[in-house]
């Protein structure tokens, strides 16, 4: 059983007065078998967590628990993980077959034994006609299925990801998240994907782990953290456009953002200062609004338009169909939004504020 526990993990480097904490005491549970994705900003300790997991990085507090096993002081040998890395690091001089069937013969396993893996594995990757080439030979897309190749002959408890994707070029990375998603479905096998890529993110987890900063902002499925993000920082990092945040004052019905008063179509949650959350395609221009935006820049993205202007003096974003006839840049629109598609945040910690 390959689930995975993270209990209060914690790692800093160096001691004493110039010590750095990055990873603060993290807490998550990640059943036998589902797909997690790590996602966050650059510096925000994803791949640093990943590592812990994997023993590349030692733990400086807490316990990491694989299958049942606290693997703390375990190498990473011993604790039944593959791992694919950002850059493909296959040997050059090998085919792809004994790229993948390497770590088998190190292991000693049997001839036959590892040629069934082998050739198992290049089925699943469709990779049975690449088996004799040598990675200068291959595309970028297909030397990534090699690495995946390699992991899965190991038959490990888990899967670790670390930005494997990024190094291929946007049509590339949208066929291989297809392929992880069935390989996924075909094997089972328990994984940690980390990426900074919201739309990875999205597509590919079961549940995400939203971190900044060292810490978890939020755990939930992709729909649970889009729909109802827990903090203002998840709220404007998921998303593409990000969430609009507009930071102002509320009093009953009304919010007020650097001057100017917004009416709203209902009260918020409480007085005092807060953070609106309006999802871009949440927001529509309608002639009876009560909010006017002042429209600066036009997108046209095919299907869609993105609206870019002024409310409130932040800057604010709508989405709207690409057949619908646009407002002229420098002209002024009136917007109307839902109560139940605004999201209100704390303006002090960033936490969300009623339901």
């Amino acid at each position: 059983m390959g689930a995975i526990a993270l209990r209060n993990v914690e790692k800093t480097y160096g001691h004493g007065p110039k010590a750095v904490k990055v990873i603060h005491g993290v807490n998550a549970e990640i059943p036998d078998g589902e797909f997690v994705v790590i996602v966050g900003p650059s510096g925000c300790g994803k791949s640093t967590l990943l590592r812990m997991v994997a023993g590349l990085e030692e733990i400086t507090g807490g316990e990491i628990d694989i299958g049942g096993r606290v693997v703390n002081q375990l190498e990473p040998a011993e604790r039944d993980i593959a791992m694919v890395f950002q850059n493909y690091a296959l040997y050059p001089h090998m085919s792809v077959y004994d790229n993948m069937a390497y770590g088998l013969k190190i292991a000693k396993l049997p001839k036959p034994e590892i040629e069934a893996r082998v050739q198992k594995a290049a089925k699943i990757l469709e990779l049975g006609e690449l088996l004799q080439r040598k990675p200068r030979q291959l595309s970028g897309g297909q030397r990534q299925r090699v690495a995946m190749g390699r992991a899965i002959v190991r038959q490990p408890q888990v899967f670790l990801f670390d930005e494997p994707l990024s190094n291929l070029d946007a049509k590339l990375r949208a066929a291989t998240r297809l392929e992880i998603r069935k390989l996924h479905a075909e094997l089972g096998v328990t994984s940690l994907f980390v990426t900074h890529d919201q739309v990875e993110a999205m597509t590919l987890a079961q549940r995400m782990i939203v971190m900044d900063a060292g810490r978890i902002e939020q755990i939930g499925t992709p729909e649970q953290v889009y729909g109802t993000p827990a903090s203002a920082f998840v709220a404007g990092f998921i998303g593409s456009p990000p969430m609009n945040l507009l930071a102002g004052q509320a009093s009953g019905a009304q919010f007020t953002v650097d001057g100017q008063t917004l009416q709203l179509p209902a009260a918020a949650p409480r007085d005092g200062a807060l953070t609106l959350g309006l999802r871009p395609e949440h927001v529509v221009i309608d002639p009876d609004g009560l909010w006017p935006l002042q429209v600066e820049m036009l997108e046209m993205l095919g299907a869609e338009r993105l609206v870019h202007g002024r409310l409130g003096g932040h800057l604010f974003t709508l989405r709207i169909e690409g057949t619908l006839v646009p407002p002229r840049a420098g002209s002024t629109v009136r917007l109307s939004a839902a109560p139940q598609q605004m999201h209100w945040f704390d303006a002090a910690s960033g936490l969300r504020v009623g339901p």
